[in-house]
């Protein structure tokens, strides 16, 4: 009887986890790392604090075991993947695997994978053990790449092409909320048939046209002092989190006062709405310039996509990095994802140009120019993930992988 009690003990305990894991997993997707308190999980699932703290002890643990879950269930659709013969096929079932799942989450049949754009704002050690279970993760993705008619590619760009593609994985759930559940197997389709035939047409060539950097920067004197400073800022945002980036951090990166600051910026929310400002401009500026330029759609997109590639590793990068919008008030965040759709419509609106021009390749350009900006904002890490590469190689390292297909030459 007592070994009966026991299970039913045991099995209470788990139940309970998980649904503690559900709710706040949710609470992480919406506020990020910030915003799941021990407190607000707690409310969710009709506990007291108290009780919560009985499962986990503190807010990072919580957040932490949130993406271990998640990252394990990404590991074993890894591994099912890679037990396919060929590049293609891991590929497919990789993605097939990861848009089912979403497809159960939306119509209420399975809990929320956690975004993980957050792990840089877990205080250590749950964030080195989050952090070393994503590596594993990532090196079991590489292996889509492992095969001898690939051995072409060396390990720093199938590096690079595994950013890419996790980041197209990972992008996918901010935009698929568009669609009804029932057509993610469709999308599906439609995504692989992008990743593995690019957008360009039989016979096209990678010949970017030069659109010059510096005409991509602020030029006036007060406009380029705003510059200098949102940049050192996106600089820390980016690579420290939004929890790291503090202000004191900010303001010691420019040499001025927590004054200073505070005269530019009511709070720190204020600092990562007017560096999303900076970005979104940044790309309309090149969006505009690649649209005047002499050539069909292809020249165009392709020397749109080099520009901001090279732009993310040179002296004037990188752009702010889509993580930092689980940092901002909900409001706020949609009104910066309205602007990221933006940018994205116009790419999809030189795709469809370029379709019906015969230039680019027939692909539904709405879901082409969602995975090409989320490639191209990737691009600001792309330095983290594959060291020593220069910014003139950024373009056909990483953007020329999308537009021309993951597995080309």
């Amino acid at each position: 009887m007592a070994e009966r009690n026991g299970g039913r003990s045991t099995d209470r305990f788990a139940r309970k986890r998980e649904a503690i894991l559900d709710a706040s997993t949710l609470i992480l997707n919406q506020k990020g790392v910030k915003g799941l308190t021990l407190g607000v999980a707690a409310a969710a699932v009709g506990l007291s604090t108290t009780s919560v703290t009985y499962y986990f002890k503190r807010k990072d643990d919580l957040a932490a075991a949130c993406m271990m879950r998640g990252i394990a269930w990404l590991q074993g659709a890894a591994d099912q993947a890679m037990g396919q013969s060929t590049p293609a096929a891991r590929l497919r079932m990789l993605l097939e695997l990861y848009l089912e799942r979403l497809r159960l989450t939306a119509v209420g049949e399975a809990p929320p994978l956690p975004a993980l754009s957050d792990i840089r704002a877990l205080n250590n050690p749950r964030r080195a053990e989050v952090s070393e279970a994503f590596l594993k993760l990532f090196r079991k993705v590489r292996g889509v790449f492992d095969t001898p008619d690939l051995a072409w590619l060396g390990r720093g760009r199938r590096t690079a092409r595994t950013h890419m593609l996790m980041e197209q994985i990972f992008w996918a759930a901010a935009w698929l909320p568009k669609y009804d559940a029932e057509d993610y197997p469709r999308i599906c389709e439609r995504m692989l048939d992008i990743l593995t035939g690019g957008l360009a047409v039989a016979g096209a060539e990678w010949a970017p046209a030069q659109i010059p950097l510096a005409d991509l920067a602020a030029r006036d004197g007060q406009e380029m002092s705003r510059e200098t400073f949102l940049l050192a800022a996106t600089r820390l945002v980016n690579s420290r989190g939004y929890r790291g980036a503090s202000v004191d951090k900010i303001s010691a990166a420019l040499n001025v006062t927590k004054g200073s600051f505070y005269h530019h910026n009511d709070a720190k929310e204020d600092l990562v709405v007017a560096c999303f400002d900076r970005t979104f401009e940044v790309m309309r500026r090149v969006q505009r310039l690649a649209m005047g330029l002499a050539g069909d759609q292809w020249l165009k997109l392709t020397s749109a996509a080099a520009a901001l590639a090279e732009y993310q590793l040179s002296e004037y990068g990188p752009l702010l990095r889509t993580t930092a919008l689980s940092a901002l008030p909900e409001a706020i965040r949609e009104e910066q994802v309205a602007h990221s759709n933006r940018v994205s419509d116009r790419f999809a609106s030189m795709i469809s140009d370029g379709i019906s021009e015969g230039s680019v390749r027939p692909v539904d350009p709405f879901i082409a120019a969602q995975m090409l900006n989320a490639t191209l904002n990737a691009g600001a890490e792309l330095g983290v993930w594959v060291h020593g590469v220069t910014q003139k190689a950024a373009p056909s390292v990483f953007a020329r992988p999308l537009l021309m297909g993951i597995f080309s030459k």
